[in-house]
């Protein structure tokens, strides 16, 4: 398997990881829905709280590269992906997830039998709304960094989703 595959492999599993937390499933797309920008959907298993099953898309892109800047990460984004990602009441809601990984693929985890670390993390971003651009061919699109992609990040982005919230 070449070593960009891995890695991408590893950003799903990551992000599935995350989602399996908060009770989520998270299934990979076909080629249609991949060819309008949507790499996963993640839905809420529904619960005695929840009305409805709260569905999430995402597009998902990983990088080994050093994309930090100051409180963000500052990510170059096709411009096919930005103008998917910047539709306003797409439904469901897409947000965009950059899975930051170690350049050597074995450096991804660390195990023992106690415990499994996968290494780097997750950051996630709604571009709904976003304004037009005139570039042609990417847009850098800046992420802050508290915008974890955790257990609790997930469930509250879920709850918004919910409530019918804008993200």
């Amino acid at each position: 398997m070449k070593i960009n595959l891995q890695k991408e492999e590893f950003s799903y599993a990551y992000i599935r990881a995350v989602a399996t937390v908060v009770g989520c499933v998270c299934e990979r797309t076909t080629t249609p829905l991949d060819q309008l920008g949507v790499d996963l959907i993640i839905t809420g298993l529904k619960s005695p709280q929840l009305q409805n099953f709260p569905i999430l898309y995402a597009q998902v892109k990983c990088t080994s590269r050093d994309v930090f800047s100051n409180n963000l990460i500052r990510y170059p984004l096709p411009i096919k992906n930005y103008n998917e990602l910047s539709i306003i009441n797409r439904y469901p809601a897409i947000i965009l997830i950059v899975v930051i990984v170690p350049k050597q693929v074995n450096e991804l985890l660390q195990q023992t039998e106690a415990s499994l670390c996968l290494k780097r993390c997750g950051y996630w971003l709604s571009l709904e709304g976003a304004a037009t651009t005139e570039n042609r061919e990417s847009i850098t699109v800046s992420i802050p960094r508290n915008n974890l992609f955790t257990p609790t990040k997930l469930e509250f982005i879920m709850q918004k989703k919910i409530r019918g919230e804008r993200l």
